[in-house]
């Protein structure tokens, strides 16, 4: 039990660590709008029906939010943002 428990564990901190790295990398190339591009890919999953890429660039975009002092953060582009990326998948 304590195995399965450990690795289990491990497996939540890897999958963590991935989404840090995602992060770092969207602050670098996208600097004050990595939140916003994070939001973007998470969005596009969404609209694609990509449960599991949706929920793994959301938690990039938390990332970005928790890591990065100078990513703007608005809620009405986030929303827009979300809007048109299902506009685009829902109507061809």
């Amino acid at each position: 039990m304590f195995r399965a428990l450990t690795g289990w564990i491990e497996k939540r901190r890897q999958i963590r660590r991935l989404w840090q790295q995602d992060a770092r990398v969207m602050i670098e190339r996208h600097g004050r709008l990595s939140y916003y591009e994070a939001q973007r890919l998470a969005a596009r999953r969404r609209a694609q029906g990509d449960r599991s890429g949706f929920w793994h660039w959301a938690k990039v975009a938390s990332e970005v939010a928790r890591l990065s002092p100078v990513a703007e953060m608005d809620m009405k582009v986030v929303q827009a943002i979300a809007d048109e990326e299902m506009r685009k998948h829902h109507n061809p």
